[in-house]
């Protein structure tokens, strides 16, 4: 029997740690149904501005300051993703959970949830696209698509049925407490992240890993070093690992309930227990740039194979644009293209996107808050590309430019390194140094806390500069 949303809130007190995107939905339901809503959080509720005021008027208390967190005695207490679970403050409350969390625990429908360090907002968009093309073109149900890519779940519970499918975005704050079923999981690949949150590299991949806990499927990138060895360890258990690869699968890695998707002469190819090598597409008929979105192709058919037809997967490639702040172009102007990748939090995502446009010369803007990783990667993608000019903006700049100067390439080839600490100044400094046939690249390598509340803020506001020029 399906539990009723109302119903389990009912005569129950609740906090909400965290006013923010995940945490809002669910602070309407609780106002409607529970016996008191709390919601605390740093900021006042003048500071969260609209979102004060609207949970001032479902009359929710606001608890706010430094001491935010203490003295917590709810029943139910749902921590936003980016709060620890370990904080001593939380130590004796007596429910800690998610509105993910929660949301899975109950197995409302099929889900497919995929994680990683680069790729899984694209690859997650892609599984929808691929879901909805095999499920709703029939009239079997419907998919929703949500978790860290934006938009939360547990208020659409009501709405869900088994006959439906959710694809579903998670990150590493978001799996450190998630112990739940998911019907395929996927992890894109692995590299250091959020080092200034987690305590190590160690716990990252942990809890990356969680995803793969109950799976009755599990997809892993046979091309990087992390998710291969975790990859192998599964093998030892029953659970069948479909692995992707952007190269063919070596023979004998196979058991007789795995499976492969991968890139071979430029066409994807796939080979499922039971039904031989199928022949997918050509990669040609991938409409998004660069070697990078390919993978996110490979990772999306290994996660929905049999759902949707090589046909509709082919439509899709075909015609599917982009996510926003993804290579997203913004405009041409005097003959330089400017494009907005604000969702490159990292170095291997930097380097992805410069690959994608080594076909033309570029400037490059980078730099943002710090989320304690290595910034060498960033030189190596840099001194390897087509980068005439970087300007460095944020709290990383210094990192960066370091990092760059210490390279063993500095000074072997021209690169015109630039420092503006203001965002809006960086963004003029790279259309002055700008050439026709440029393209400007919004592509960070960092978070973006330092200046803006998240990445699509900094994307926005990079697109409204240059809309303004």
């Amino acid at each position: 029997m399906k539990i009723q949303l109302e119903q389990y809130f009912a005569g129950k007190s609740v906090t909400l740690l965290g006013a923010g995107v995940s945490n809002m939905p669910l602070a309407e339901v609780c106002a409607g149904c529970a016996k008191s809503l709390t919601v605390r959080d740093m900021k006042s509720a003048e500071q969260l501005g609209e979102n004060g005021r609207k949970l001032l008027d479902m009359g929710a208390e606001i608890v706010s300051g430094e001491g935010y967190l203490k003295g917590i005695t709810d029943d139910l207490v749902f921590r936003s993703p980016g709060i620890r679970p370990d904080l001593p403050e939380l130590g004796e409350t007596s429910v800690l959970t998610s509105e993910m969390e929660l949301f899975l625990s109950w197995k409302p429908c099929p889900v497919y949830a995929i994680t990683g360090s680069d790729g899984k907002t694209t690859t997650t968009t892609l599984t929808s696209l691929m879901l909805k093309a095999g499920i709703e073109s029939v009239g079997s149900g419907k998919v929703f698509l949500g978790g860290n890519i934006g938009e939360p779940l547990l208020h659409r519970y009501p709405f869900i049925t088994e006959n439906d499918a959710v694809a579903v975005e998670l990150s590493s704050f978001q799996l450190m407490t998630i112990d739940a079923p998911v019907a395929v999981a996927a992890i894109t690949n692995l590299s250091p992240n959020h080092l200034n949150w987690h305590t190590g590299m160690d716990e990252y991949v942990w809890a990356k890993k969680r995803i793969l806990a109950h799976c009755g499927r599990a997809v892993l990138n046979y091309d990087n070093d992390i998710t291969r060895d975790i990859g192998l360890e599964m093998q030892k258990t029953e659970t069948p690992v479909t692995w992707f690869s952007l190269n063919p699968i070596p023979g004998g890695v196979l058991r007789d309930c795995d499976s492969a998707v991968w890139l071979e002469n430029d066409t994807v190819y796939a080979a499922f227990p039971g039904e031989g090598v199928t022949e997918v597409m050509a990669r040609r008929d991938i409409k998004l740039p660069g070697i990078h979105n390919t993978a996110n192709y490979l990772t999306a058919i290994a996660v929905t194979w049999g759902v949707p037809s090589c046909g509709q997967i082919r439509e899709i490639a075909r015609t599917f644009g982009g996510v926003e702040h993804r290579l997203e172009f913004v405009r041409e102007l005097d003959g330089v293209t400017y494009i907005n990748g604000s969702i490159d939090s990292s170095p291997t995502r930097t380097a992805a996107a410069l690959s994608a446009l080594n076909d033309r010369p570029v400037v490059l803007i980078a730099g943002g808050s710090d989320k304690g990783i290595p910034y060498e990667p960033l030189a190596d993608a840099v001194y390897d590309s087509t980068v005439h000019t970087i300007v460095l903006t944020g709290e990383t700049a210094p990192k960066v430019k370091a990092a760059l100067e210490n390279h063993p390439a500095y000074g072997t080839r021209p690169l015109t390194l630039i420092e503006n600490d203001d965002f809006a100044g960086a963004v003029s400094d790279a259309k002055a140094h700008a050439k026709t046939g440029d393209t400007v690249i919004l592509s960070p390598a960092a978070a973006s806390f330092d200046k803006f509340r998240n990445f699509e803020e900094r994307g926005r506001t990079f697109k409204q500069i240059v809309n303004q020029f």
